[in-house]
């Protein structure tokens, strides 16, 4: 009889060390979860900023944009030497002056000569952005994978805000419906009600618009 009972004592400390296991692994996926959407925020945002600088200095209207600042460093530089001249009582002599601007010309024609380059040159940065943001995803999805997923198919149907009560606003509502509709896209959630388009919008803005409708957006599970 002590037999038996000691065996069933191994199997119930078997049974509990082996949910002590799943439960620890399941807090280290989500911590790595986190750091990795921590990255491709991060990827994310800084994208968006050297792409909207693309389209400000080598978009369309980038050379009118050019003249226009170049204008607007003529008359800062020329209301500093009245400044000076009026405080300080510092005058140059004339060619002094023509010389500043002289000097200050050229180097926006040295700058607008090497505009290729430099276009080229934050283009290299916006397909470093995008890989870096490719792969932070990627690895995102491989961790949800074995956290968030089963969560969301085991409380479905749920909605984008108790998700994120549930996971104690740990993470970024973009970054959770990203995750989610590769689910939906394969076939293995169904969206109540689709979302805003936040894609193309900068990370803050982004959440902010899906915190608007997170009470709205459900997910059911078709597994």
């Amino acid at each position: 009889m002590s037999s038996v009972l000691n065996n069933d004592d191994l199997i119930a400390k078997d049974i509990n060390n082996e949910k002590l296991d799943n439960n620890l692994q399941r807090s280290n996926l989500y911590k790595l979860l986190k750091e990795r959407e921590q990255s491709w925020w991060q990827a994310r945002q800084q994208l968006i900023e050297r792409q909207e600088k693309k389209m400000f200095w080598y978009g369309e209207n980038s050379l009118i944009m050019w003249l226009l600042w170049q204008l607007v460093g003529y008359v800062v530089v020329a209301m500093a030497l009245m400044l000076l001249n009026n405080i300080f009582g510092i005058s140059l002599p004339l060619w002094q002056y023509v010389s500043l601007f002289v000097i200050q010309t050229i180097f926006f024609v040295s700058a607008l000569a090497a505009k290729g380059q430099l276009e080229n040159k934050l283009q290299r940065k916006i397909d470093n952005d995008e890989l870096m943001r490719e792969e932070a995803l990627n690895e995102m999805i491989i961790l949800a994978e074995d956290s968030l997923y089963p969560d969301v198919h085991a409380k479905s149907p749920i909605s984008l805000e108790a998700l994120d009560d549930y996971l104690d606003g740990q993470f970024h509502l973009a970054s959770l419906q990203c995750l989610l509709q590769k689910e939906v896209d394969a076939g293995r959630l169904i969206m109540g009600q689709q979302p805003p388009e936040v894609g193309v919008l900068p990370p803050d803005l982004a959440d902010d618009e899906l915190n608007e409708h997170a009470s709205e957006i459900t997910y059911r599970s078709t597994l």
